[in-house]
């Protein structure tokens, strides 16, 4: 589901405000947003908050790193190539 505040805030730099699914401008005119081009708007971020989502704390990590020296394992890089695998960074 589309965020439509980051959406229209996005798509529109006239937007000064965003209230019950409309957008004004600064003069408090309501912008006449094109849902089309909102429901298609792809948020350039969301891989970021679902790989924030995805990875294990701090704390974690550290462990699985001091414990891959220890052993020899790369249980650590197992991890984060995962979520990055699971959440890719989108090509422009």
């Amino acid at each position: 589901m589309v965020d439509f505040h980051k959406a229209v805030r996005a798509l529109y730099d006239n937007v000064h405000y965003v209230n019950d699914n409309k957008a004004y401008d600064i003069n408090d005119n309501e912008i006449n947003v094109d849902m089309n081009l909102i429901n298609v708007w792809k948020d350039p971020n969301k891989y970021k908050y679902q790989r924030q989502l995805a990875y294990k704390s701090i704390e974690e990590q550290l462990d699985m790193q001091y414990w891959d020296r220890v052993n020899g394992t790369d249980t650590w890089k197992q991890h984060i190539d995962a979520v990055k695998t699971a959440h890719p960074k989108p090509t422009e």
